[in-house]
């Protein structure tokens, strides 16, 4: 199934919160718009994660989509049991939660609903605010590597 499945190209985000012990985050791959109205999206942490139920307990998150040079983000974020932020330059979203420097687009939400999902849980947010840097080119994953946008040739 994964293998089928990477042929499906994804972003890769990472979810943030501001916790009361500091700042929280972990990698996802499953992130997608869900609503315009009202304005929902949704994302799918595993079950295993230690982050995401921490994160659930503040309700409000944010959800920051990874630029082309963000491949040590998504390591990083996907680490257990480090300091993820050591070393992280971010602001603060609305919300309080981190924006990470550099991202393309970030997402803040709050906890909307939480579904069953198998070995994952589907978590969506309500979104309260958002915004991107339109010269920032997405990470994306594919086949089970980080790729770049293709960007279209210019006009002649």
């Amino acid at each position: 199934m994964r293998d089928v499945l990477g042929h499906f190209v994804s972003g890769i985000v990472v979810v943030t919160a501001a916790g009361p012990d500091g700042p929280l985050g972990f990698t996802c791959q499953s992130f997608a718009s869900l609503s315009l109205d009202p304005p929902l999206v949704n994302f799918s942490p595993a079950r295993s994660s230690s982050t995401w139920p921490r994160i659930r307990e503040v309700g409000r998150f944010c959800v920051n989509v990874l630029a082309a040079d963000h491949q040590h983000y998504s390591a990083g974020f996907a680490r257990s049991g480090v300091d993820k932020f050591a070393g992280v330059r971010w602001g603060a979203a609305p919300s309080g939660a981190p924006i990470l420097d550099g991202v393309s687009a970030w997402i803040d939400c709050a906890l909307e609903n939480e579904y069953d999902g198998g070995d994952h849980t589907i978590v969506v947010g309500r979104v309260g605010a958002l915004g991107a840097d339109e010269s920032r080119s997405p990470l994306l994953f594919h086949r089970g590597a980080y790729t770049l946008v293709a960007e279209p040739e210019q006009a002649r």
